[in-house]
């Protein structure tokens, strides 16, 4: 994992505020991170894109008992699910959180060589975009 190419995946609450960073290779498919993105974390609804459509998953959290808005991906003979459109808007809150990360230079050119001091720094980033 690495390189320009890698993934940050992130988990917000409902502020926009990032609970949980998780790194993967950009070849790797989003709904093979999902479950450790929301591993231990409490939330009655989960707003995702197509990426993390994975019947599998959509049933994990449904088990949970949370509600999930997950636009399904399109597939020839698959049936599509519903979800609540209005309440699929709130996912900008990670494209915005994502927007405000990116603004550091050391993160969206991501100079780290090693992707743990890469995390760290997006911590670090995470940190000061919750202090202000």
């Amino acid at each position: 994992m690495g390189g320009f190419s890698t993934k940050i995946h992130l988990a917000v609450d409902a502020l926009g505020n990032a609970v949980r960073f998780i790194l993967s290779g950009g070849e790797r498919s989003d709904h093979r991170e999902a479950d450790n993105l929301i591993e231990d974390l409490v939330f009655d609804y989960l707003i995702a894109d197509k990426g993390y459509d994975s019947q599998a998953f959509v049933e994990r959290v449904r088990k949970r008992g949370a509600k999930v808005v997950i636009p399904a991906r399109r597939y020839k003979g698959r049936t599509t699910r519903k979800y609540d459109r209005h309440l699929y808007r709130e996912r900008h809150l990670v494209e915005c959180f994502i927007g405000k990360i990116k603004q550091w230079r050391r993160i969206f050119t991501r100079f780290e060589k090693l992707s743990k001091n890469y995390l760290s720094f997006i911590h670090l980033v995470s940190s000061l975009i919750w202090l202000k």
